[in-house]
């Protein structure tokens, strides 16, 4: 057992020698794998960097190329900019010599548009002196001649000219709304003339006057005006708006009528016909006269169907209605209507007031041109009574002691006379006292009638039948009578023939030279009226062309005549 026990000591003792020997062997391995690792560590190192070495000298090699070429394309960038440089430069400094150039050009032409503006404004200066003495020489000479004033107006298209009513191509109805009367100036019609298979013709027309279709009523008034003047000195006058149906005759006379009413509204001014306006002006120009020494009566009277009516007659019971007068010649040779309502007016809102009854009164018809036609002449007359002392025989009141001197002796001889005789009657009940004429004391009557033609139609177009028709064909009789009193004027004929119409005999005074005469010829600019609108031209151009002899001056006394 003890020599077992050797053994295995001896065993143990070899078995730890070799454990020793393996442990030595195993810690130099371990030293080894850890140096294999440190190696291989740093070989791993070692071949990064030098990867990171080659991709870093590859960059750095593609960043020089890359530089060297921005370099080359930064200097071609820089030579070109600097061409174009150059290049604009050149361009701008050509553009401001060029714009230099332009401005002293563009002065020079200033200064010239300025002398052209100046000699301009003073050819139109020195036409317009040569154009106002024309028109004064013109006038000068319609006066002496005793020639007929002509107005053209052209009213602007309206709704009904198109072919309403009236079974038309469509072509046709638009050659219908199409405009065929222009004014070409201020004293020429152009008229275009234009059938179906012929040539357009142009066809001229010149009168004292032309308005175009945007002219207003205070433009149409302007020209009107002055003739008023020649009221207070002594001188008839007479308007008359001329035309067919529908081309403003009544617009232009008395202003807008109302829809299913005839009377003219007084709150538009500017809309004003001739009629209204001149009474305001008659009025106007009386109130700077010497006060009392100018009355004014208005009658009212429509030729319907060739028969005189006085719209300003009263019944029994004061109410208003037509009367029928008739026209009588006086010795003298003047035409009168006897019994004729005459009312007396102070101002230009009782006139209006007058005006509007009769206009109440007045026949009117719708036809398929004019919803509103009047059937009858309106004649409205303004008579003004001037009291001229005797010492200025001829002449009329300037001084307002002499107009308060003739007042008091008015007064005087009135109240007398009303002594004397308390019965003593006067021609006109409405009229205020007319004095007798004496060797100091003499009136001059004047009148200014102002004339609403009925319009001229043609049957076919207008549509009217059965009474309607009867007045149509009166109208058209009264107009012709018209012209062929005209026409016997101008070829100065031994007879005229004003008796062939009641309207021409009542107008006898105005129209044979008594009266200084304008004619508004009212044109419808449509070529659906072409033929209405070339007989009203041709009616003006024949009334220019009258000459009836220098119009005379009231300068005699009318004594008053009591019943």
């Amino acid at each position: 057992k003890e020599e077992r026990i050797v053994v295995l000591e001896t065993e143990n003792a070899v078995l730890h020698l070799k454990l020793a020997e393996y442990q030595g062997l195993a810690g130099g391995s371990t030293k080894e794998v850890l140096q294999l690792y440190a190696a291989h560590g740093q070989q791993m190192k070692l071949q990064k960097s030098s990867v990171v070495t080659q991709l870093h000298g590859a960059i750095k090699k593609r960043l020089k190329q890359d530089l060297k070429s921005l370099h080359s394309f930064a200097l071609e960038l820089s030579k070109d900019f600097q061409r174009q440089s150059k290049t604009c430069l050149y361009q701008v400094l050509a553009a401001v010599h060029g714009i230099q150039l332009q401005n002293e050009a563009m002065r020079m032409f200033q200064i010239k548009a300025f002398d052209l503006e100046q000699s301009l404004q003073e050819v139109t200066e020195r036409y317009e002196k040569e154009k106002q003495k024309r028109k004064a020489l013109h006038n000068s000479l319609v006066e002496l001649r005793g020639n007929i004033r002509v107005h053209c107006r052209i009213r602007p298209l309206l709704p009904f000219d198109d072919a309403a009513g009236h079974s038309v191509s469509q072509d046709r109805q638009r050659n219908f709304s199409e405009k065929a009367a222009y004014a070409a100036d201020d004293e020429t019609v152009l008229v275009k003339c234009s059938r179906p298979g012929h040539a357009s013709v142009n066809k001229t027309f010149q009168f004292e006057r032309v308005y175009n279709d945007l002219e207003s009523q205070d433009a149409v008034f302007a020209d009107v005006a002055p003739l008023l003047t020649s009221l207070l000195d002594g001188y008839n006058v007479c308007i008359m708006a001329y035309g067919q149906t529908g081309s403003g005759k009544t617009y232009t006379m008395l202003g807008p009528q109302l829809e299913g009413n005839l009377a003219f509204s007084i709150e538009e001014e500017s809309e004003l016909g001739i009629i209204p306006r001149a009474t305001q002006e008659v009025f106007r120009l009386i109130s700077e006269k010497p006060q009392g020494s100018y009355w004014v009566e208005v009658s009212v009277v429509e030729v319907y169907n060739n028969e005189i009516f006085d719209l300003l007659a009263k019944d029994s019971y004061g109410k208003a209605f037509g009367i029928k007068r008739d026209v009588v010649t006086t010795r003298e040779g003047k035409s009168d209507v006897p019994l004729l309502t005459h009312e007396t007016v102070k101002n230009a809102s009782e006139f209006l007031h007058l005006v509007n009854k009769g206009l109440q009164l007045r026949v009117t018809h719708p036809t398929l041109v004019h919803a509103h036609s009047s059937r009858s002449h309106l004649v409205v007359t303004l008579t003004i009574t001037t009291v001229v002392f005797g010492d200025n025989f001829g002449t009329l009141w300037e001084d307002e002691q002499t107009s308060q001197r003739l007042t008091k002796e008015s007064s005087c001889t009135f109240l007398q006379r009303m002594r004397d005789n308390k019965s003593t009657s006067f021609s006109r009940p409405s009229s205020p006292v007319q004095f007798e004429a004496t060797e100091k004391m003499k009136q001059v009557k004047t009148r200014l009638q102002l004339v609403d033609l009925a319009g001229s139609e043609c049957v076919g177009m207008s549509g009217v039948t059965g009474a309607a028709l009867r007045e149509t064909s009166f109208i058209n009789r009264s107009l012709s009578a018209l012209a062929d009193v005209l026409g016997a004027i101008a070829e100065q004929r031994a007879h005229v023939p004003y008796r062939n119409s009641k309207l021409t005999h009542l107008l006898q005074d105005s129209v044979g030279g008594d009266a200084k005469l304008l004619v508004m010829l009212c044109i419808s600019p449509g070529q659906k009226y072409l033929t209405e609108s070339m007989q009203s031209l041709g009616f003006g151009t024949r009334a220019r062309q009258v000459q009836r002899g220098q119009v005379k001056k009231k300068n005699f006394p009318l004594p008053s005549k009591a019943k």
